[in-house]
């Protein structure tokens, strides 16, 4: 909005309104409708999948005990095992169960070496014992 200036001649506000703007905003709204208007009208079809109404469920296996003692002996199950022959135990507790691998639950005493604990994380990882959990 102007206004006009003292000294001049006319004796009231002078108000111009700029409809540019205004003009530009609506031609922008006006092709942004005429773009989007034709997606809406037709359906765009899209392959969803469908619900099942019972998802297949595979009993796990019963996890396995691990338990390192403060004697850095470990126990498979309440059974002592030898840790060079953890990782062929484990390899075959794998190909046992193929796709449903049984959860290894690890307990370990806080006077057992950490060299032991190490090897045997190392071969679950090299047997791929993805479910590994640790309790006590």
């Amino acid at each position: 909005m102007a206004f006009s200036a003292a000294g001049s001649s006319s004796s009231g506000p002078l108000a111009d309104i700029n409809v540019t703007p205004l003009v530009d905003v609506m031609l922008v709204l006006l092709i942004i409708f005429i773009v989007t208007a034709p997606m809406i009208a037709r359906p765009i079809p899209v392959n969803l999948p469908q619900r099942t109404d019972r998802a297949p469920t595979v009993e796990p296996p019963p996890p396995i005990e691990l338990r390192v003692d403060a004697s850095n002996q470990i126990l498979w199950n309440g059974q002592v095992v030898a840790v060079a022959s953890l990782e062929q135990r484990m390899q075959e507790v794998v190909q046992a169960n193929a796709g449903n691998l049984p959860v290894l639950r690890i307990d370990t005493s806080p006077e057992a070496e950490y060299d032991v604990m190490a090897k045997v994380l190392a071969a679950a990882s090299n047997t791929h014992m993805d479910r590994i959990a640790f309790v006590r």
